[in-house]
């Protein structure tokens, strides 16, 4: 009786926390605080731009940027809110049902990011080796078309994980060593048999990642390629810089992902997981709008633009 309530009963579980010293859990909230306030800003400042400017929104590749920058703002707060709570709070305990929810919105929103950059690369594509269907082939209906693909897969993808994880149980071990909710921490301290969602994850799951990368390797095979034909060296670096901050995305994403998810077990530690884990979940979405804002013109127009009118109504 008392191994089938253990089983069955799912107490609050513990989270990882980055310091046990009050003055250092000071400081990392005051850092935390500051990085997810300059994320939310600079994510949503081009949500705003682009939805406000209707050149910018009928442009596929701000259009497919917006959602980004929408998708990476849900990202972020998934998980730093708490990150925060237990930073200042005496207890780091999470609920078993808002670890799930947790686990559910930060795989379905960290897919929709890959999906969402296989699009945008898949774009660039089209913009180079074809640009004269580029206005048939990317028209507005195909980007709402494979914007929403990328939410409703990605959603999709997750609740098939979530579904399998609650149906785990928890024998003693109640402590997660790691700063939220994710896949595989979360295997490692059920006693359940957990090898069909391992199998799971290490074929569909890899699939899933490995299939936009794939696709953009390949479409940024064929830019060069074309780029590279192009005679003038101004064309060629007017190519270039159109591709440029979706290429360092792109490395940045992929980078964090394959080290957090693509390492040996026997290779992985809690402070280097918990170092990673930071960079993709917070660090990543946090520089997305930099990189795509510092040097593009179009951006900075509509943000004068925004300016003035805002001035202009602040006048009135």
């Amino acid at each position: 009786k008392m191994v089938w309530m253990n089983q069955t009963h799912h107490p609050d579980f513990v989270l990882l926390t980055l310091s046990s010293q009050f003055e250092q859990q000071g400081l990392f909230f005051l850092i935390f605080l500051l990085v997810y306030m300059l994320c939310l800003v600079g994510n949503l400042l081009i949500v705003v731009l682009v939805h406000f400017d209707d050149h910018l929104l009928h442009t596929p590749m701000y259009f497919f940027l917006s959602h980004l920058s929408l998708v990476d703002s849900f990202f972020v707060s998934t998980t730093v809110p708490k990150i925060l709570s237990n930073l200042i709070s005496q207890t780091k305990t999470i609920s078993y049902r808002g670890c799930l929810t947790q686990m559910y919105f930060y795989v379905a929103f960290g897919n929709t990011d890959n999906v969402l950059l296989a699009c945008m690369a898949y774009d660039r594509y089209v913009a180079i080796c074809h640009p004269l269907h580029y206005t048939t082939v990317m028209s507005h209906k195909v980007c709402v078309f494979l914007v929403s693909g990328s939410w409703i897969f990605s959603s999709l993808h997750s609740l098939l994980y979530t579904l399998l994880i609650s149906r785990l149980s928890f024998c003693n071990s109640s402590e997660i060593p790691f700063l939220f909710c994710d896949i595989y921490p979360f295997l490692d301290i059920s006693c359940s048999d957990t090898r069909l969602i391992k199998i799971l994850a290490l074929t569909e799951g890899m699939v899933d990642i490995l299939g936009p990368f794939a696709l953009i390797v390949i479409s940024y095979a064929c830019i060069f390629h074309t780029i590279m034909k192009v005679p003038m060296a101004g064309g060629q670096r007017k190519a270039f810089s159109t591709c440029g901050p979706h290429l360092a995305v792109v490395v940045l994403f992929y980078g964090t992902i394959s080290c957090l998810y693509f390492q040996p077990t026997s290779a992985y530690s809690a402070q280097k997981g918990t170092f990673i884990s930071l960079l993709y979940a917070v660090l990543t979405p946090t520089l997305n709008p930099f990189i795509y804002s510092l040097r593009n013109n179009d951006i900075k127009v509509s943000m004068a633009r925004l300016l003035v009118k805002s001035r202009a109504v602040l006048r009135k």
